[in-house]
């Protein structure tokens, strides 16, 4: 098992900033990615960035691509994802997510692939 725990959600005006951080525990030695996902309400829960743990192969949905940034730190089992020029439709309840070997057949930015998930983290953007 792998535990996750988002922190650094908030509130901001469009075109502010916001980092989200996760640490992970447990089994991370069975992690080969680790992925931000987000969902508002109505919507389904979409792929927003992922990073591969181990070449840092990042991968990025086309409306977040230029303003998100994700990273992690092996050493330290956390990853980040800095959110600049924040739009008021990226507000939504943002999840921190790992991926072992069983998610290998799908798309690191595709929430079936991932096993583990965090609580999430409120992320609210006004115009």
């Amino acid at each position: 098992q792998v535990q996750l725990v988002e922190s650094g959600g908030g509130s901001v005006h469009t075109g502010g900033s916001l980092r989200l951080s996760c640490a992970a525990s447990g089994y991370t030695y069975s992690v080969n990615h680790m992925g931000w996902f987000r969902q508002a309400p109505g919507k389904e829960r979409e792929g927003v960035a992922s990073i591969h743990s181990g070449t840092g192969n990042t991968y990025y949905a086309d409306s977040v691509k230029g303003r998100f940034t994700i990273s992690q730190d092996n050493g330290e089992n956390t990853a980040a994802l800095q959110m600049d020029s924040l739009k008021p439709e990226d507000a939504a309840m943002y999840y921190c997510a790992a991926r072992n070997e069983d998610g290998r057949s799908t798309s690191p930015l595709d929430p079936r692939g991932y096993a583990y998930w965090g609580q999430g983290t409120q992320v609210t953007v006004s115009s």
